[in-house]
């Protein structure tokens, strides 16, 4: 209930406010020369570009054309509602404000029709309503264990070969005489070294070949 009281007050201080405002543009448009219909036309020329510029505004309000021809509307309303408020003689109008009034029209003309024709703001296309699409359920697959891949047994460590005993030399013949000598030898050399003769020595000493020192050898130890 108090907002329909809230809105039929507003209502009315809005037809208050403009059957004054027109009341104030006829009595100048009719002070300027502008008798009979003329004088009725002109209050209904400011307010509906006032009107026009501000319905540009409210869909475009970067438009710099809408503020300029609301500004110009609202000062021709205004500037008729003071100067009838005493401050202008309406018996005697200057002549600058006749030649305004007279020229109001097509001024008037002027906006309105830019205003008309001003190109809409390009507003962005909303996405079309598409059906909800329900997310699906998260599906957990649980997979077996694939079992290990058998290996193939290891083949068993080769036992190591025995070493095989190294073929004894052939047994070289030795002179029972050449064994004496070599023995003799060999005695002389440990009691003038302290140490037994090496196969090397008794070679050299004998003038045999290494096979034969070698028995020699053996059968001294």
């Amino acid at each position: 209930m108090s907002r329909t009281l809230r809105v039929d007050a507003v209502l009315v201080q809005a037809v208050i406010a403009g059957a004054l405002s027109f009341a104030h543009l006829h009595d100048l448009a009719a002070a300027a020369g502008q008798d009979g219909w003329k004088a009725w036309a002109y209050p209904v020329s400011v307010d509906l570009l006032l009107v026009a510029a501000w319905r540009r505004m409210r869909t475009d309000a970067e438009n710099r054309d809408a503020w300029l021809w609301f500004a110009i509307a609202l000062v021709a309303s205004l500037g008729a509602n003071i100067a009838t408020a005493g401050l202008l003689d309406l018996n005697n109008v200057p002549p600058w404000l006749r030649i305004l009034v007279a020229g109001w029209p097509a001024l008037a003309f002027l906006g309105g029709t830019l205003l008309a024709h001003a190109p809409a703001p390009v507003r962005e296309q909303e996405p079309a309503d598409q059906p909800e699409v329900e997310p699906a359920p998260d599906v957990t697959v649980e997979r077996a264990p694939e079992p290990a891949p058998e290996l193939p047994p290891a083949d068993p460590a080769p036992q190591s070969a025995s070493p095989e005993p190294a073929p004894n030399p052939p047994a070289v013949p030795v002179p029972p005489a050449l064994l004496d000598h070599a023995q003799k030898i060999a005695d002389a050399h440990q009691a003038q070294t302290g140490a037994p003769i090496d196969t090397a020595t008794l070679r050299s000493r004998l003038g045999i070949p290494p096979a034969l020192a070698d028995a020699i050898a053996i059968q001294l130890t």
